[in-house]
């Protein structure tokens, strides 16, 4: 077995485990592919240049392509979000989440959707996120950076109740302010705060505002979303929860 700092304990692969067909006999170690993908996350190298004491990067490569198709790796990131919630002594089922959208510039690699962010001079995508109280990732959406956030926000918010059905109320920054509130009250019957700032050019933390930034910090700790690097929003998607789900594992 490999040893990196990235690879899951024993009591972190049990919780995995549970998600993946480990019965079946195969050539290669599933636990050993599920930790060159945490490898890939973390340092950020090519699929090509994954250590070769890993099996070949084409296997990993396929099942996490697999995984991703199948939705395993958002099933084990939504399980994982339910259970650090009840080790702390919360709900499984979030009441409230926080939204924001972050622009991250696209590298030379084509991808299937990228723009330019005039506001912040960033030329490739946008990660729209919303996570609950403790920072936890409920939905993320990935979209072109020259998407205004207020337009953009309605789909993470559908994608939010795909899953998460007992929200009942956003907090948000000015940016989304305006029609979409009422839109999002009336299809999906939650509430949208707005928590503004009362000086302006002033550094101030703003209420619940700054849990969502922190969250941003976690996943870019991830070097695989320093930049955007994949060519499919699914991919992408795929990178942002496997960050997650390291953060989650690290916490038991």
């Amino acid at each position: 077995m490999t040893s990196y700092p990235t690879n899951v304990s024993n009591s972190q692969w049990q919780v995995i485990s549970k998600h993946l067909d480990i019965q079946r006999s195969r050539k290669y170690d599933l636990r050993e592919v599920v930790n060159a993908i945490l490898y890939l996350v973390k340092t950020g190298c090519q699929w090509r240049m994954l250590p070769s004491d890993f099996p070949g990067w084409k296997i990993v490569y396929y099942y996490f392509s697999a995984w991703k198709k199948s939705s395993i790796i958002e099933q084990i990131h939504e399980a994982l979000v339910e259970r650090t919630r009840k080790v702390s002594g919360r709900n499984e089922e979030p009441s409230v989440g926080i939204i924001d959208a972050q622009s991250v510039k696209n590298t030379l690699v084509s991808s299937e959707d990228k723009g330019f962010d005039a506001g912040k001079k960033i030329k490739g995508i946008k990660r729209h996120i919303i996570v609950d109280t403790m920072g936890l990732i409920l939905a993320v959406v990935i979209q072109s950076a020259y998407v205004q956030d207020r337009d953009g926000a309605f789909d993470v918010i559908g994608k939010l109740f795909e899953n998460w059905k007992k929200v009942i109320k956003i907090f948000a920054d000015g940016g989304y302010a305006g029609k979409l509130i009422e839109k999002v009250k009336a299809i999906f019957n939650v509430e949208i705060e707005i928590i503004k700032r009362n000086e302006l050019h002033t550094f101030k933390i703003l209420p619940k505002r700054w849990i969502v930034e922190r969250t941003f910090s976690w996943i870019d700790t991830n070097r695989r979303n320093s930049k955007h690097y994949e060519r499919l929003n699914e991919t992408s998607v795929a990178m942002v929860h496997l960050s997650a789900i390291r953060i989650m594992l690290n916490r038991f």
